[in-house]
């Protein structure tokens, strides 16, 4: 669809009046009242218009295996770590192909188009990672899709960590990931990170790494990571994901830490639906909440996404990959409430993810890309309040996910909202 005009729809920057939105050649012509009318109309009756989301976080090599090969009994991080040591021998690729593109169309149906994946490649024949290669090329430039290589077992716990990920990078990933705090010794874990950031700038790659994660206020490789990222010249490219060790650190060392990390240009993802449950586990009462400082951190001046991260996997046995409700369960369990508060949500999904995808002019202005969510509801409190299925979504200005009155349809063809048996 080259030439859509959308009537009527609100548009945050423009203030509370509706407005008329003309999208040509895949990008936002004009924006303002009464424009002249187009080959195709669409009339949003003061709904919202919005950017499409950004799912900054998620691991689609895993998504809908919950209950196999059985239950995570305990509902611990350790119950799923282990229960994924036994689902990974059994991938082959036409599997994780089926379930990821499952769970890309899902998060399409919601709004998402833009995504970015952890991938475990602590597997000598790299499956789940050569799957979501293949699905990649498949849906790109209607599912834009950013391949993480994550040595879920360490960089050098796991014996070949380091020869696995230089084959991944021989292969196209777009990041380097790592998981420091989960490698043997504290040094090992700092070593990890140098080794993990020197490769990205030799490579020129973007760096994602689960950091932190974890409730030991001693894990403290964030800081590495803010010191590599200056070192290395990495600006602005270095994504530092959970950070949920930062709960429990004193005030004096945050403080210092989060300057720090917008000095070096940190970008941050929280994850609230796992770490609500999976952190806090080693805790009596009072109980702490097992996440990143994320009020202080937007505070700073970081830029902070929230991201979905699992959908039924080993860690997290719910979900259906819309953003949304991450932010939603965001709002309460960071105290995101207030009225001068509640801005940062949508942005957490839109422009601040977009910042650490590499994606330019990501909103509703003229000349930006055509990527957009058309609501029912006119405003972000009204959507965060009520989490209403979105009306339609545009990825160039083409209609890739639409709600009739028969339901969701997309890329045309009805949505399948049943998990894998």
């Amino acid at each position: 669809m080259n030439d859509l005009l959308i009537r009527n729809a609100r548009v945050a920057a423009r203030g509370p009046e509706p407005c008329d939105v003309r999208i040509t050649g895949g990008r936002i012509a004009a924006i303002g009242a009464d424009l002249p009318a187009a080959a195709a109309e669409l009339d949003a009756a003061g709904g919202m218009l919005t950017p499409s989301f950004v799912e900054l976080h998620c691991h689609l090599d895993a998504t809908l295996t919950a209950g196999t090969p059985r239950p995570n009994r305990s509902g611990t991080l350790w119950e799923g770590i282990a229960l994924w040591s036994e689902i990974k021998p059994t991938l082959d690729e036409d599997s994780v192909y089926r379930r990821a593109r499952k769970t890309l169309l899902w998060m399409l149906s919601h709004g998402v188009t833009h995504v970015r994946t952890h991938v475990d490649i602590c597997d000598p024949s790299l499956v789940a990672l050569r799957a979501l290669l293949r699905l990649r090329a498949d849906l790109r430039g209607t599912l834009d899709l950013q391949l993480v290589a994550f040595p879920q077992e360490g960089f050098y716990a796991y014996a070949d960590g380091e020869a696995l990920m230089l084959e991944s990078i021989a292969l196209g990933v777009d990041c380097l990931g790592g998981i420091p705090h989960f490698e043997i010794t504290r040094e090992d874990g700092v070593r990890s990170v140098e080794r993990i950031m020197s490769l990205a700038r030799e490579h020129q790659r973007r760096v994602d790494i689960h950091c932190d994660e974890t409730d030991d206020d001693q894990s403290r490789f964030v800081e590495v990571m803010a010191a590599r990222t200056l070192r290395e010249g990495l600006e602005g490219r270095v994504t530092a994901s959970h950070l949920t060790a930062s709960h429990g650190y004193h005030g004096a060392y945050a403080g210092k830490l989060i300057g720090y990390m917008r000095r070096a240009g940190l970008h941050v993802v929280t994850n609230p639906l796992d770490n609500s449950v999976l952190q806090g586990r080693f805790d009596g009462y009072p109980m702490r909440r097992g996440h990143a400082r994320i009020k202080e951190m937007l505070q700073a001046g970081l830029n902070v996404a929230c991201g979905h991260d699992s959908v039924m996997d080993p860690w997290y046995p719910m979900g259906d990959g819309d953003p949304l409700k991450a932010a939603f369960v965001l709002m309460h369990y960071a105290q995101l409430i207030g009225a001068d508060e509640r801005p940062w949500l949508f942005r957490m999904l839109t422009g601040m993810p977009a910042a650490a995808f590499g994606l330019e002019r990501h909103a509703v202005v003229e000349g930006a890309p055509a990527d957009l969510i058309l609501w029912d509801v006119p405003t972000e409190d009204e959507a965060l309040r009520r989490l209403p299925a979105r009306r339609a979504v545009l990825r160039n200005g083409t209609i890739v996910a639409e709600r009739s009155a028969v339901g969701m349809s997309v890329l045309g063809e009805p949505l399948d909202t049943t998990p894998p048996v």
